[in-house]
């Protein structure tokens, strides 16, 4: 395990990340692709480049920031209102795009709620299970059952985090006899399958635009037995060569600054969580429109399909993409699809029907 607390970019109280900084070699995105439909290598065992933004598109980060950042703030103001309510909460982000919003929560718990919450991000990496070693060392350190834990993330998509949340914590809590509780708070849930949400809408997220230079000079995590042992913690890669580009502290003072101003507005008494029924009929809708789009583009698994503004943007920033289908190609939230698309050549096609506001189909490049 680490000998050292770490916590890439950010501040020592933001986040301790419970994962192994690895240098492992880059394979470049179509060969990536190819290997990972081909089933020759897990997704997880692999890294590809990443590059630095354009001027253009980071232009269109910022217009998102200025356009969205009092949703995210008012969003995170009612996600941390219901965690206030718990006694001793220990947050536990998931790696990656979990973490910005877990930071900007335990601010938010510290400044408004006047609770000082620990906060660590650990992975969860899809077939391969959750980070046992990280939860292990976050119980000896919080209470031997685990029944504080508050997993976080950014958004869902297709809820597909969710259900492997749910099926690791069962079987880790058999083997250990613990109690961790698997609920996912999320502040959208598109998807309509997470426990706890701030809003089932699917707004663009700022913080999903970017890559490692947003979330602490993080990789996503990597679980590859080159190089994690069964003691360690999964991997990830630290960007130090990044630091010039880093927007991670920056991005999280002005969402701060946007809830100052939010709280100007807000009784916080009134901040609510979205609630079973709505989150019931979300689920439905989104159930609905993933076999449509399963039949409409023949897609042969669930996993070339990518639905929700963040989840899409990450197709068009970590993936080799078929196409973008957006629900408005004149809302302003999707200028930056529009600007990455015209950059890596890939089609656009407008689907104003689409209960999200996006989603990114994956090409099937195993051939």
């Amino acid at each position: 395990m680490n000998p050292t607390a770490f916590h890439g970019s950010y501040l020592a109280d933001d986040v301790e990340f419970l994962v192994k900084p690895i240098d492992v070699p880059l394979t470049e995105l179509e060969d990536k692709e190819r290997l990972i439909q081909q089933q020759k290598r897990h997704y997880s065992e692999l890294l590809s480049p990443e590059y630095r933004p354009s001027s253009a598109y980071l232009n269109v980060f910022q217009a998102a920031l200025k356009a969205n950042r009092h949703t995210m703030a008012r969003h995170a103001l009612t996600l941390a209102a219901h965690i206030a309510k718990q006694d001793k909460p220990v947050l536990v982000s998931l790696l990656r795009a979990g973490t910005p919003v877990g930071v900007l929560l335990r601010r938010i718990l510290k400044t408004v709620f006047g609770k000082t919450v620990p906060h660590y991000s650990i992975s969860i990496i899809r077939d391969r299970g959750i980070d046992d070693n990280a939860l292990k060392t976050i119980l000896s350190r919080h209470g031997a059952t685990g029944d504080n834990i508050v997993f976080i993330d950014g958004w869902t998509g297709k809820g597909v985090i969710t259900r492997e949340l749910k099926r690791w914590v069962a079987q880790f809590n058999q083997e250990n006899q613990t109690q961790i509780n698997s609920d996912l708070h999320v502040l959208a849930d598109i998807s309509g399958s997470a426990a706890v949400s701030a809003t089932l809408e699917d707004f663009l997220m700022p913080s999903a635009l970017l890559n490692a230079t947003i979330s602490g000079l993080v990789s996503r995590s990597v679980l590859n037995s080159d190089y994690i042992g069964t003691d360690d913690y999964h991997g990830c890669k630290y960007y130090p060569e990044w630091q010039a580009d880093d927007l991670s502290l920056w991005f999280i003072d002005n969402i701060m600054a946007a809830v100052a101003s939010v709280l100007t507005d807000i009784d916080l008494s009134q901040l609510a969580i979205s609630s079973e029924s709505a989150r019931v009929q979300q689920h439905a809708r989104a159930q609905a429109f993933i076999a449509e789009m399963m039949a409409s583009y023949q897609l042969t698994h669930s996993n070339f399909l990518k639905p929700s503004l963040g989840e899409a943007i990450r197709v068009l920033l970590r993936r080799v993409p078929l196409k973008i289908l957006l629900q408005d190609i004149n809302n302003p939230e999707i200028q930056a699809f529009l600007v990455l698309a015209e950059e890596k050549g890939v089609a656009i096609e407008e689907r104003p029907d689409m209960p999200y506001k996006a989603a990114g189909i994956i090409a099937n490049v195993a051939n």
